[in-house]
């Protein structure tokens, strides 16, 4: 055939054959020869040689295009030669060209179909990688190493598992230098039925001999957590590298078995195998991951001890290990010393820095490692740019996130659903509008997530049918279906908009259609509960954690235990608390809080003592309840002590809580000099909470200098204040200091009103009922006012008792009619009479309770044997017995 041929200097390839699996790899052919020539070439032939040996493909492959109908033909060596260089330049484009003259091979064979789909899997096509391999007419080992391998690359797990299986049915079965890939898939979709197919496979296929299938192996039993048959094999092999021990340590800090792992890590030593960087780095995650951060750092100073320097992924793993566990300066800090020990972070080291600067609103810290990033090339690295805008957003600078937003070339649906989420933390519901609108016409669809956002904004900027709309238009018009976190951000938005009605309402809906509330939707929801009035809905709730299992979910568990205290019932918070097995600072902080809020100081401090013998470290919020405890207890000189103790022996910087705490202590005893004192050399400015502390305690020892020095405190640290307006005006009135007529008047002219009127809430029959002072309930108005009268003849009005100050928020009776705070009380009594035994009232109130109604609540305590809960603007008072759990001191 007088037909000239094309030979391109090209790569070797094995022949199209499919192989056994104990035949193994084919050896290598030889070395191409040198480029071979027709006798007498064209010279269109030689100048295609001579720009293929320039190395320019584009020109090659338009003259090729040109040649096309010519009846030229080149070699199959040489077509694959150029779809290798199609690969190196990662050029799509060139590559389709390639294959449409495929046509121009001298002699087709699945070799070269199978360079198509490496070609095109390579350069970022796998759809057209695909439809190449299912076109192909015959396809051998190779075809399939190359298709699993394009699925494998792109982390398609569950597509690899079942190409494996179409792979078996094709009759072909992997070599052992693709088993690893395929049991890599099974490993990270949790396959473990494959995975045990394969070890059996790979037994009878005489392939377990390979240390890669073995090791590969027992990583499919420790991603699946069967580590009890992780261990069989690899007690089996006789001969373990460190691979092999990597796998099956990670397999045990995985289920957070650290000590285990920690033992098969001195065992791997004692045996000869010198543990690698990845064998620490697994043990340091592992802690991380467990929450176990200091012996995470232990190891990493046992690490250079060893002759290790901690790399990029160690530090790496160590400052995200603080940053997830709320350890976000000492995060900070690591990251300070990585930099100073030379190591480059990474993106993830970068993602998790600035992940931590915005959980701490830190904005210098967080712009610090955005030049950081931007130094060392990370600048637009997708991961770190998602960060900064979740940082910036955060820290409300909505513009800063805009332009890292902006920078960003290819966006994922995380830096759009940052963005959006960023303009309505800051308020800007239009532009996250105007971006959502904008997002539906990218590249980019918007997903559930998405929707979510834009409902969650809406509803916390208070645009609640702006919220409801999407949630409607969600399925209709976006094509999503809502998932229990759409319903969660209708739920959490009435919670925190004051509308626990609502949101309940909406959690029983969410129920009706079918979709489980999970833990986060109880805890969005138990917050809003957290008042004398919602008893029976924390009860409600609570019956809904029992039925779904989420008891021994501990920030659910920790969310209960503070709703019941705050919701008057001590009894049930404590039970909660004795069933945890697991308890964080967070859980024992709840529960003394508790205490301390309903008038068990005593217990509260044993609980302390409890704490420090189980091992856990007391931190700030600890210190202010054990504080106020003492002070509650009366027992000053130890709570002095323990203030003292709190720098010295712990390294806390106290807080303006713990000094609040201090003079309340004082002040409780009677030390008001003391307390004056300790405020005058405070290190920080004392604000309005710890002037109204010491006026509290003029107040019940009749100190009435002392008031009026705190009294102008609180006018000139917060002269709007409405609530504190009256307390300020009685006290002036009170001491008649002429010299501060000139303020009242100023309180008048700036519009201070005279009184507050008073308003109580309370629940009888599922239905919350309002009183106003001076306006009893439409319903039983003489029967509550006849109820009125006679509690009065009993118990007697009394104003002020043990030479207080009678400082009021309210007017007398006399003047403004019967307080609020009693005709709740005494309609609840009316309600529940004849029903309970031992009624409990709770009652809610919008100021502070006089101390008549006081003395009152305390007598009907003891007259009708019941329980009076009452939260004022002050403190959350228990009456029984005839006493108050505040000591009279409120």
């Amino acid at each position: 055939m007088n037909m000239e041929t094309l030979i391109i200097p090209c790569k070797s390839r094995p022949p199209a054959v499919s192989l056994s699996p104990r035949q193994g790899r084919p050896p290598e052919l030889p070395s191409r020869s040198a480029v071979t020539l027709p006798r007498k070439p064209s010279p269109l032939l030689a100048r295609l040689n001579y720009i293929s040996r320039k190395g320019h493909l584009a020109e090659v492959i338009e003259a090729l295009d040109s040649l096309a109908g010519t009846g030229l033909k080149i070699s199959t060596d040489t077509y694959t030669d150029l779809l290798d260089r199609c690969i190196d330049e990662k050029s799509l484009h060139l590559g389709r060209r390639l294959h449409s003259l495929i046509s121009l091979v001298e002699v087709p064979d699945p070799f070269a179909e199978t360079k198509l789909v490496s070609m095109y899997a390579k350069c970022g096509s796998l759809s057209e990688a695909r439809e190449v391999f299912d076109g192909m007419r015959e396809r051998n080992l190779f075809t399939w190493s190359a298709m699993i391998g394009a699925f494998s690359r792109d982390g398609r797990s569950r597509e690899v598992v079942e190409m494996f299986y179409s792979m078996m049915r094709d009759g072909v079965f992997p070599d052992a230098f693709l088993l690893p890939k395929i049991l890599q898939a099974c490993g990270h979709c949790e396959d473990l039925e494959t995975g045990k197919l394969i070890h059996s496979l790979a037994i009878r296929g005489g392939i377990w001999g390979s240390s890669r299938v073995r090791n590969s192996i027992l990583t499919v039993y420790t991603k699946c957590g069967k580590l009890s048959s992780a261990r069989r094999v690899f007690e089996s092999v006789e001969e373990r590298d460190v691979v092999s021990w990597n796998s099956l340590i990670s397999g045990y800090t995985q289920k957070g078995k650290n000590s285990e792992a920690y033992r098969l890590f001195n065992a791997m030593t004692a045996e000869g195998t010198q543990p690698s960087p990845v064998t620490w780095n697994v043990l340091i995650a592992g802690h991380c991951q467990s929450g176990n951060c200091d012996a995470a750092v232990e190891l990493m100073m046992e690490m250079e001890a060893a002759g290790l320097l901690p790399d990029v992924f160690t530090w790496t793993s160590v400052i995200s290990g603080f940053a997830q566990n709320g350890r976000q300066l000492r995060a900070l800090d690591l990251f300070r010393e990585m930099v100073l020990a030379g190591v480059k972070p990474n993106g993830v080291t970068l993602a998790s820095v600035i992940s931590a600067c915005a959980s701490l609103q830190a904005l210098n810290k967080g712009q610090e490692t955005h030049t950081v990033a931007v130094k060392i090339g990370l600048g637009d690295n997708l991961l770190v740019g998602n960060s900064l805008i979740d940082m910036y957003s955060k820290c409300e600078e909505a513009e800063s996130a805009s332009r890292v937003f902006n920078a960003i070339g290819e966006k994922d649906i995380y830096s759009w659903n940052s963005m959006i989420g960023g303009y309505f933390q800051a308020g800007y519901c239009g532009k996250a509008h105007e971006l959502f609108l904008e997002m539906q016409k990218s590249d980019v669809s918007p997903n559930v997530i998405t929707w979510n956002v834009m409902i969650s904004g809406y509803m916390q900027n208070g645009d609640e049918d702006q919220a409801i709309n999407l949630f409607h238009k969600m399925e209709e018009e976006g094509k999503m279906c809502r998932d229990t976190a759409s319903w969660n951000s209708i739920i959490a938005g009435y919670a925190q908009n004051g509308q626990k009605d609502r949101a309940l309402g909406v959690l029983r809906q969410m129920q009706s259609f079918g979709e489980y509330p999970n833990w986060v939707t109880i805890l969005s929801i138990l917050p809003s509960c957290s008042n004398l009035i919602s008893f029976k809905k924390v009860k409600e709730i609570h019956a809904c954690v029992l039925r779904r299992g989420f008891h021994s979910v501990l920030p659910v568990a920790n969310s209960l235990i503070d709703t019941y205290a705050k919701s008057g019932d001590i009894d049930y918070s404590r039970r909660v608390f004795d069933v945890i097995s697991r308890r964080d600072i967070i859980t024992w902080n709840s529960m003394l809080s508790g205490l301390v809020s309903l008038g068990s100081p005593h217990a509260a401090i044993d609980l302390f003592n409890q704490m420090r013998e189980s091992g856990l470290k007391p931190n700030r919020g600890t210190f202010v309840s054990l504080l106020n405890a003492y002070g509650r207890a009366g027992e000053v000189a130890e709570g002095i002590e323990v203030f003292s103790s709190i720098m010295k022996d712990y390294l806390i910087v106290p807080a303006l809580e713990h000094y609040l705490a201090i003079v309340d202590l004082y002040g409780r005893a009677g030390r008001l000099e003391e307390a004056l004192d300790f405020i005058e050399q405070m290190p920080v400015e004392p604000d309005s909470s710890i002037w109204l502390a010491l006026l509290t305690a003029c107040r019940v020892h009749g100190n009435a200098s002392f008031a009026l020095l705190a009294a102008e405190h609180l006018l000139e640290l917060e002269p709007g204040n409405a609530s504190l307006q009256p307390t300020i005006v009685n006290t002036f009135a009170l001491c008649g200091k002429s010299e501060h007529a000139q303020k009242l008047k100023k309180l008048e002219k700036d519009g201070v009103p005279k009184k507050i009127m008073g308003q109580s809430w309370t629940e009888v029959g599922n239905t919350v009922h309002t009183f106003i002072s001076g306006s009893p309930s439409k319903s039983h108005s003489e029967q509550l006012l006849s109820w009125v009268r006679d509690i009065k003849q009993k118990v007697g009005a009394l104003e002020s008792s043990d030479g207080g100050l009678c400082i009021k928020e309210e007017e007398n009776e006399e003047i403004s009619g019967i307080h609020s705070e009693k005709l709740a009380i005494g309609f609840a009594l009316i309600s529940s009479h004849g029903t309970e035994t031992h009624p409990r009232v709770r009652v809610v109130k919008n100021s502070r309770m006089c101390m008549d109604c006081h003395t009152t609540a305390k007598n009907i305590s003891t007259l009708y044997g019941c329980e009076i809960y009452l939260n004022d603007t002050r403190c959350l008072h228990h009456f029984k017995e005839g006493r108050c759990s505040c000591g009279d001191h409120w």
